[in-house]
Order: C-alpha cells, then structure tokens, then sequence
C-alpha cells in the first residue's frame, strides 16, 4: 500500500488506498473528496421528517472518474443537479442501488465533467436511523416536540447525502427553518441570544468527519456556565444541569494546560431527553448529553470530561476508520482521568479506571478473538459493534501503561505534540504506531520494547503486566462485600452511608451474576436500592436483582426501562429478564409501552435482545 501515489494533508501523507478503504462506507475518496458541505433544511415536525438541499463542493482526484459515488440510508431524492460557478444549474442523472441493511443505498450521480458542486434534494425517512422526532408528551415540559441527530457511526447518511466515512473531513454551512419558537442547534459555533424566530445558520470552519455532523431542535433554554461555555435544556432542566456542569470552564482550562489550546472556540452542552441512546456525544462546538447524569452532587460529571476530552483526541484527531475508533474513545477515556484527576482528586479518577478496568477483565475472554483486538480485522466488524469496552477501556489502560512506563512529564510532552502534528486530520492505528515509535519508544530506549507495544494493539486479552491504579475505599469495599456473601456482616452493618456513586457500582459490579435471593433482599431492606434516582446503580441493582429471581424489583426495573433510553443502562436489564421465559415475556410487556420513546438505535438493540431470546427458547 505504501508505493501506491498520496494525497498531502498538512504534515500527513495518506495514501490513497487506506482513504478508499473504509468497508462501512460506498464512498470513493480516492476518485473524487468532499470539501465543503453547504446545508439547507427545513424542519417537518408534523411529518417527521427533513426536507433538505445538501451542495457539496468537490475536489477530483481522478481525472479519469466518471461518477460521485455517495452514502444515503432510507432517503427520498427529489432531483440531483450539478451547481455552475455562475449559480446555474444542470440536471445529472443518478441511480439509488437497493438498501443494504446496515450500509443503506449506494447513490451513483453520473458526472463525467466534473463538476466543482452537485446539489441533492432529497426528504429524509420518518424512521431515519440518525434522527429521533419526540412528541411534546415524550418531553420534559410536554410542550413542543423534539428532534435530535445521532450520526455516530454511520448514521449521518440517514439525514445527509454524504462520504459518510471518518476519513473524509469537510467544513459546513448550514441554513435551518424551523417553527417558530423552536431554537435548532448543531455542532457548531451557536449563539446563546438567537431569537426564536424560525431561521438559523450555522458555520463549522474546521474540516470534521460526517460522525460528528449533529442538529437538534426543540423548547430549549440556554444557561451560561464559563466565557466560553453554556448548557442548553429543556427549561425545567436547565438550571439543574447548570448546576451539575458548573465546573466546565476549570475543566476546559486543565486540559489546555495538559494538551495545548482548545481550538473549536466555544464548548455548550445539550442536554437531551431521556431517550437519548448514549451517554454523551462529543458533536464539535455542542456536546449532546443524556440527563441520566444529572443527579445532584456531580459524581458522574466525568462524561463531561470524556466529551471535552474529544475535543483533542476523535474531533481533532480522527480514526480514519471504525476498525481504528480506539484511537478516538482509548485516548479520550485516557484524557478524561487525567482531566477528573486534575479538578476532582485522584482517588475518584482511579476509582473510575479501576471500575472500567475490572469490568473488561470480566468481560473480554467472553468476546471473539477479534473483537479483543484494539486494531481488529475489520471484516465481520459492523460499524456499531467497534465501539465496545475494548476501544475504550482497553485502549485507556494502553496509554496508561505508557504513562508508567515513560514517567508522566515525558508521556505528556509527546501527546501534546502528538495532538499537534495531527490536528484535524484522519489517521489509522498504523499511522500513529509510525508516529509512536520513534517520537516516544525509541527516544527512550529500554523502557518498553515494540514487542509489547504490538502485544496491546493487536494481540487478544489483556498484557499480564497491564497496571492497575490503587483504591484503599475499593479493597474496603471487597473485604465487606466478601463478608456480606460469606454471611459474616448483616447488610444493614456495611459502612455504606458514605459511599460514593462510583462505590456502590463497584459493590455492585463484582456481585455474583446471579447472587442469592435472600442476599438481594437484605440489601433492599437496608439500603433502598429499589427506586433509586440514581441511573447507574439502578441498572446495576436491577440487572442482579432479576438475576436472582426478585420479583419484587420487576416493576420499578419496569420504570426505569421505560423512562431511559441510554443503550447502557436499559439493555442489560432486557438481557437479565431474558434469561427466563417468564422474564422473556414480562420483558416484552415492557418494551410494547416503552417503544414509542426510544431511538431507533435502542429499538434496534432491544429487537435484537429479544429475538435472541426467543429463538434460544
């Protein structure tokens, strides 16, 4: 691949074959590159749905090429035409290939002149993987619908005409009708004191991936927390994120400290409805959050360092493939303990590590050779699929094994310059392996050797030497826990009035997966578990619950599977209940009611559950 010609990119040369690369994706960068997406939407509460004009402006590759070859998934084309100079237009003819389940429809625009723009129009479905349309009802203050976009992986291209791969970097403009009274927001820079009039445009100056293009609209307020930062929420929810966000700014300054300047300007949050199907999504300029953080004393305020942290490593540099995506969440999960060291003490950032560490230990000898690897085959690898605990938490425990071993001071000096060198640009795991070895592993010789570096990127499981953090309040925890099972100390004696959030997951965590019934029930009594506020421990708490057969628990699980759609947080408790064909089908109960008000992404995880479930039976 290496002797193949390149394209230049600042100081990173790619060649051309590790852009055209991409199985998730139909896109041909290598005969033809996006560069600039000109937006015009408007919104359809009613119908569900956007009408849009995506122009694109073009850059050839091959003087050869006879086609512009896009990713669309459920769109509607009203016409295609190439764009003049002079603003004219002329018609192209096109071809919308049959719809692949997972990758969509392959649109083929003739366009053997080369045309320097070609305009789409197009009506996206009401079932738009990348969209979710909410109903007053389905909102906090049941009084105007919502709509927000989920790109993250290949979704974008439900709600967009694009190159819907990472490797392709584009800078947008974007002009957005909606109702009036309805503010619309995307991921760019926005302004707090828009009036709600209908009509709003947005500018990204910086090149981004089509992941991370993002647009949310609804009854939401504004509240400044920093020069440079603001929570956006419905308005009965945004003082109380304000509140939970306060600490942005110290957040955003500790990592400029670490890692050099933020360069994207402004950093707000969105905070969404509950249905939201992940924690956080780190959209450039807007960070959509879930509210299941919410809980008052900040304790989970850390999926605000982890999105911020993207900022520097996945926003400013980008895997150029889902096979690659570890380089975006492994080194974000990285900069988030160090940005939670830094404003909230140490102790909570290795429990935090610890937490994450101890679930992968658990979990990864369960997953397919591949899937254990940071850079995996990518064949059989879906999109979606790559963002497992692997990515994330092997990959965090990566770099902090480099930490160990190369000393803070020496391990900060090269990922700052590693974010510098490759700012807002897309690379492969091999590409920054090529930049690892001589600017860290060879300038420090005997340290660490490459054998050990390739045994973490591509060997399966966990290194044996992989370091753990200390936690006294952990091993604490352990000694209780092993006491509380063996029968030695009543539930009601656990020293737990004081533990923390992270705490009571990890109690949680290393419970047996089916623990005694009456155990269960002892605990309950002296602790409350059931109806908790609290998001995380309630999965938890459910999740061994059932497991143990309490069906006490079923209808405040019930509640809690109905009122969240964060995949997290909901489908282990679908799982627990499957198990069982009495739970299998009080499951099913619960998801006809709850339906309505998830993601399609959740929807499709819970069908998927399901089904599994029944056809094991």
């Amino acid at each position: 691949m290496r002797f193949l010609p390149a394209l230049a990119f600042g100081t990173l040369v790619l060649p051309l074959a590790a852009l055209a690369n991409d199985p998730n994706s139909y896109a041909q960068p290598d005969q033809v590159r996006v560069t600039h997406l000109d937006l015009n939407l408007d919104i359809d509460f009613p119908h569900k749905q956007l009408d849009g004009q995506a122009t694109l402006k073009l850059d050839w590759q091959n003087p050869q090429a006879q086609s512009l070859v896009l990713d669309t998934r459920d769109l509607k084309i009203a016409k295609v035409e190439a764009v003049g100079s002079d603003g004219g237009t002329t018609p192209l003819k096109y071809a919308l290939s049959p719809r692949d389940k997972e990758l969509g429809s392959k649109l083929t625009i003739a366009a053997p002149k080369h045309p320097s723009q070609v305009r789409i129009v197009y009506t996206t479905s009401p079932g738009a993987s990348g969209l979710q349309w909410l109903t007053p009802a389905q909102t906090a203050d049941k009084k105007a619908p919502f709509m927000f976009s989920q790109s993250e992986s290949i979704h974008a291209r439900s709600w967009v005409p694009l190159q819907d791969s990472p490797a392709i970097r584009f800078t947008y403009d974007a002009h957005v009708t909606a109702p009036k009274d309805i503010r619309v927001v995307m991921s760019a820079i926005n302004d707090a004191k828009h009036p709600l009039n209908g009509d709003f445009t947005f500018r990204q100056p910086h090149p981004i991936p089509s992941y991370l293009l993002a647009i949310g609209a609804g009854d939401i307020a504004v509240k400044e927390t920093g020069p440079r930062s603001a929570v956006y929420a419905e308005p009965s929810v945004v003082a109380k994120a304000a509140h939970e966000f306060e600490d942005t700014e110290k957040m955003i300054a500790t990592t400029e400290q670490l890692y050099g300047p933020y360069r994207w300007g402004r950093y707000d949050i969105l905070v969404l409805p509950p249905s939201f199907p992940y924690g956080g999504m780190e959209n450039p300029n807007m960070t959509f959050a879930t509210p299941t953080v919410l809980v008052g004393d900040k304790s989970l305020v850390s999926l605000v360092a982890h999105e911020l942290a993207h900022s520097w490593s996945g926003n400013l540099i980008t895997a150029a493939s889902w096979r690659d995506i570890w380089l975006n969440e492994g080194f974000t999960t990285y900069v988030q303990g160090r940005i939670t060291e830094a404003v909230y003490g140490k102790p909570l950032a290795d429990e935090e590590a610890l937490l994450s560490a101890r679930a992968l230990q658990k979990g990864i000898a369960a997953m397919p050779a591949n899937a254990q690897k940071l850079a995996p085959d990518p064949r059989g690898v879906g999109a979606d699929d790559s963002l497992s605990d692997v990515a994330y938490d092997k990959g965090s425990w990566f770099l902090r094994t480099l930490e160990q071993r190369f000393g803070r001071a020496d391990f900060d000096a090269y990922l700052k310059g590693y974010f510098d060198h490759f700012a807002f640009q897309s690379i492969t795991t091999e590409t920054m392996l090529d930049y690892l070895k001589p600017n860290l592993i060879d300038k420090y010789p005997g340290k660490m050797g490459w054998d050990e570096v390739q045994a973490w990127v591509y060997g399966t499981g966990i290194p044996k030497d992989a370091p753990l953090p200390d936690s006294p309040r952990f091993d604490a925890i352990d000694k209780e826990r092993r006491a509380f099972l063996a029968g030695s100390l009543a539930a009601d004696k656990l020293d737990a009035k004081g533990w923390s959030t992270q705490e009571w997951m990890y109690f949680l965590d290393r419970l047996p997966d089916a623990p005694p019934l009456a155990k269960m029930q002892q605990l309950d009594a002296a602790w409350h578990l059931t109806g908790t506020p609290n998001a995380e421990i309630g999965m938890r708490w459910y999740s061994h619950a059932i497991a143990a057969g309490d069906k006490a628990v079923w209808p405040a699980a019930a509640e809690h599977m109905i009122r969240i759609g964060r995949l997290y947080l909901t489908t282990p408790l679908y799982k627990a209940f499957a198990k069982t064909p009495e739970g299998l089908a009080y499951a099913e109960q619960v998801y006809a009611k709850a339906r309505a008000g998830y993601h399609p992404l959740t929807q499709q995880a819970v069908e998927s559950i399901l089904a599994k479930a029944k056809k094991a039976k």
